[in-house]
């Protein structure tokens, strides 16, 4: 069974930083891409930010500009940085780990939650 093991989330004060990083026992090098998904209260979950194996970036337009992505192949580690927080993006963030050889279907975290107060 796939462990993912999410940690960063809490209460941020909008205009500040957020740090989320996961580290699973998959194999990420494995996955050409893995990156963040975020559900809102009020909207379905959607991707966030993905990073491949290559290092191309993809940002949803809501973040782009104040959010990293980074993967580090040799620790089974995803990273999310965002700046300038805001109200907006509170929600539960979900790692994602692409399908690969030995997982043809995507792995999901639990997700953690992040609170921006206003």
């Amino acid at each position: 069974q796939v462990q993912i093991e999410e940690s960063g989330g809490g209460l941020v004060q909008s205009g500040g930083s957020l740090n989320l990083s996961c580290t699973t026992s998959r194999k990420i090098a494995d996955s050409y891409t893995v990156g963040w998904h975020r559900q809102t209260p009020d909207a379905q979950r959607t991707l966030l930010a993905t990073v491949t194996f290559t290092g191309q970036t993809k940002y949803a337009d809501s973040v782009s500009g104040r959010c990293t992505v980074s993967r580090d192949n040799d620790a089974n580690t995803v990273s999310l940085q965002m700046d300038n927080v805001k109200p907006e993006d509170t929600g539960v963030y979900y790692c994602y780990i692409g399908p690969s050889l030995g997982h043809p279907t995507p792995s999901w975290g639990q997700g953690t939650r992040v609170t921006v107060s206003s």
